[in-house]
């Protein structure tokens, strides 16, 4: 769609840029021909002329009624002397008359014989609305103007050869349109659509686990693109490795830090838990028996025993009080407990919850 847009565009641009070229061509070449003409008898009207300004002459009288307004493209035709009086007319009752009154009985379309006389030399003017053009052609020997033939030759065959010219244009511009869109059209559907629509089939397919493009290599700007954007995904991937082993070492250097602390500061007949802020445990004190894969994460729902919902109701309202101590009472294997939850928030850093049993005492200060 889009070339044949683009070719309907081109076509019409070309087509006005013809149209204007064959017009000023063809209407060039029809002011040309009839001054040419006139031209040519010009030498036997000159003589006529010079002979008499008042009578025409025989020869005269071919030449114009036999030659010049014989012509097809010859619609209007008028001869004057060099009084400006009408030498010939196609209305004989005009002939003698001075050129004001024939003026009045003829209005001339244009200025083109007042032009031509103080000019000396052809003027050619458009008639108004009409498909003429005014030529008026002065007869002058060694600057004297002698006669004018005033003429109005008619647009009507140049039109027809104007519009001839542009039907084979559009016929041509068509068939160039179709011989050179049809391999194109082929050309690019099968390098350029199809390995672009693999490309995208390519990338829609790439997947998180590996990130990975499969798309066979080209050596083309496509090939390119997809060159690039390999590199970047091979990049990404790279980084995300380094990002899991940064995220695994800070995991063993917080653990390790936790491990110190709670040694130092937590008794051995206490139970303490670490959780992020999904509740996945990160560290104990203790050792944990769970039926889970031990290389997966541990959630607190499996640590804690079956008092758990008390566990987790105060863990929710230590995220909501965060750096506040919370507590209560439960039964933490099998043994009543004092839990102490606090959970630790900084801006811009981690959240991590921590949460202490403390087994209660009977007696003398003895465990229960």
């Amino acid at each position: 769609m889009w070339f044949l847009g683009i070719g309907a565009y081109v076509m019409f641009l070309g087509g006005i840029f013809y149209y204007n070229l064959f017009k000023w061509t063809f209407d060039e070449k029809l002011k040309q021909e009839a001054i040419d003409m006139v031209r040519v008898y010009a030498p036997t009207l000159i003589k006529g002329l010079t002979k008499s300004q008042y009578a025409i002459s025989f020869d005269e009288f071919d030449i114009i009624t036999k030659g010049i307004a014989k012509d097809e493209r010859v619609a209007w035709l008028v001869y004057l002397n060099r009084f400006g009086e009408v030498r010939w007319f196609k209305d004989p009752s005009v002939i003698g008359k001075p050129f004001d009154e024939f003026s009045k009985l003829q209005p001339p379309p244009t200025d083109a014989i007042e032009q031509a006389y103080l000019s000396k030399t052809p003027r050619v003017r458009a008639v108004p609305k009409q498909p003429f053009y005014e030529i008026a052609i002065p007869l002058a020997v060694r600057g004297d103007v002698m006669g004018i033939i005033d003429m109005q030759v008619s647009r009507h065959g140049v039109e027809s050869i104007i519009s001839k010219a542009m039907q084979k244009y559009v016929i041509g511009a068509i068939g160039v349109l179709f011989l050179i869109g049809i391999p194109l059209y082929f050309f690019m559907h099968h390098f350029v659509i199809n390995p672009l629509l693999v490309l995208r089939d390519a990338i829609e397919a790439i997947s998180f686990k590996n990130l990975e493009l499969k798309f066979t290599a080209r050596k083309d700007e496509i090939g390119d693109i997809a060159n690039v954007f390999d590199i970047f995904l091979r990049k990404v991937k790279a980084e995300l490795a380094n990002v899991q082993v940064r995220e695994k070492q800070r995991g063993v250097a917080e653990q390790r830090w936790w491990q110190s602390i709670l040694q130092a500061i937590v008794s051995k007949s206490h139970h303490a838990i670490v959780v992020d802020e999904d509740n996945t445990v990160l560290y104990t004190n203790f050792q944990v028996t769970a039926t889970v894969d031990p290389s997966a994460k541990l959630h607190l729902l499996d640590v804690v025993d079956n008092q758990q919902q008390d566990v987790l109701r105060l863990v929710g309202v230590a995220l909501d009080r965060p750096n506040q101590v919370v507590e209560t009472d439960t039964v933490f294997r099998q043994e009543p407990c004092h839990v102490r939850a606090v959970h630790l928030e900084e801006e811009g850093e981690l959240r991590r919850t921590l949460i202490l049993f403390e087994p209660k005492r009977t007696g003398a200060g003895m465990p229960a």
